[in-house]
Order: C-alpha cells, then sequence, then structure tokens
C-alpha cells in the first residue's frame, strides 16, 4: 500500500513540474511584454508599453483596455508644477475632442493619489481630469520619459532622472504609437495633438 501512495505521489509530482515548466515561457513573455522599455528617441512605430494604473476616482485604468480608440497620455511633473501642469490637465480634461468616443486623454503623475485628492476637493473643475498615478515610476520608466533633460538635443531644461517633464504620447487605435513630443516650454498643445491625429 505504501509502495503505491509512493508511486502515485512521484506520478503527481512529475506532471506538476511538466505543467510548470511548459507553462513558463509564456508567462516570462507576458511579463516581458507588461515591462518592456522604450527608447523614447525611437517610440514611434513601437508598440505602446500595456500599464494598469489607478485613476483619480479609485477606477483601474489598463491602456491595453482602449483598444480601437485614439489614446494620449501626458506625462507631467503633477502637483508640484503650479500652474503650467495645472493647467495643461485642465485644458485636455475640458477639451471634449479629446474625451469623445475615439479619442481619451489621461495625464499620467507620479505623485501620491492623496495629494490630487485635496486639489480636487478644492477645485471641482479638475474632477473631470483623467489623472493616472504613477507613483512608483515603473511607467514613467517603461515610456523612458525621466531621462530627457539630458537626452534630448538640445537638452531639456526638466528634472534630470526623477521627474517627468511635459511629454506627449499619441497611441493609436492598435495600440502603436504614432507620435511623441517633450515639450519642455510647457504649452498647451491640444492644437498640435489634434492636427496630429487627424493625420492617423
Amino acid at each position: 500500500m505504501f509502495v503505491k501512495i509512493l508511486a502515485l505521489f512521484s506520478l503527481l509530482l512529475v506532471v506538476g513540474s511538466l505543467f510548470i515548466y511548459f507553462n513558463q515561457p509564456q508567462r516570462l513573455s507576458e511579463t516581458k511584454t507588461e515591462n518592456e522599455k522604450l527608447n523614447f528617441s525611437q517610440a514611434v512605430g513601437k508598440q505602446a508599453p500595456d500599464f494598469v494604473l489607478q485613476d483619480i476616482n479609485n477606477k483601474t485604468v489598463r491602456l491595453s483596455d482602449y483598444r480601437g480608440k485614439t489614446v494620449i497620455l501626458f506625462f507631467n511633473e503633477g502637483a508640484m508644477c503650479y500652474p503650467a501642469c495645472w493647467d495643461q490637465i485642465k485644458s485636455l480634461a475640458g477639451d471634449e475632442r479629446f474625451n469623445a468616443d475615439k479619442v481619451r486623454a489621461f495625464s499620467i503623475v507620479i505623485d501620491q493619489k492623496s495629494e490630487w485628492d485635496k486639489i480636487v476637493s478644492q477645485l471641482p473643475e479638475f474632477s473631470k481630469a483623467e489623472i493616472l498615478f504613477d507613483s512608483d515610476r515603473k511607467v514613467s520608466t517603461a515610456y523612458d520619459i525621466l531621462a530627457l533633460s539630458s537626452s534630448m538635443h538640445p537638452p531639456s531644461p526638466m528634472h534630470p532622472g526623477g521627474y517627468p517633464g511635459h511629454t506627449y504620447f499619441i497611441v493609436d487605435k492598435n495600440g502603436i504609437i504614432r507620435y511623441t513630443l517633450d515639450d519642455p516650454k510647457m504649452g498647451l498643445r491640444n492644437d498640435v495633438l489634434l492636427s496630429e491625429i487627424s493625420k492617423l
């Protein structure tokens, strides 16, 4: 009886090991896709790294859920950047052309959500903003925007290595990056973005 139990246990161990072995490459592949890192200067034409972030309304946003739409990603300095970033975030949020059935615009900040909860409570116009929180900087790193200050030609006068500057990506309905803009002048670029979207 003991020999039969031992044989059955050994068989289960072998089957379990084979299952893990043959499924490991797929899991590693999926993890790699989630964590792919761009080179900003060569990002156009590349697949946009997928991500999952929490928004200002405590909802989970996954980029790949927006396939079929054009998506604008606006990485910026966040709460510390007043008034420029605040104006840019508010401008994107209030422009119905970016929040229609075919186009969505997200502002990505590295702040803690609690900082923006305070801002929204005092300034309700920000409640419409599609703010996503990249507090651990993983998405900003994957999109290669934290070091643009030193790598751009001419160099961008933002924060080398620590904070995003004012950087836009246009991702098409198939998840491909079609346009990038690093904007140290911190202007409102809605019309520029719409012009680029019209070319898609």
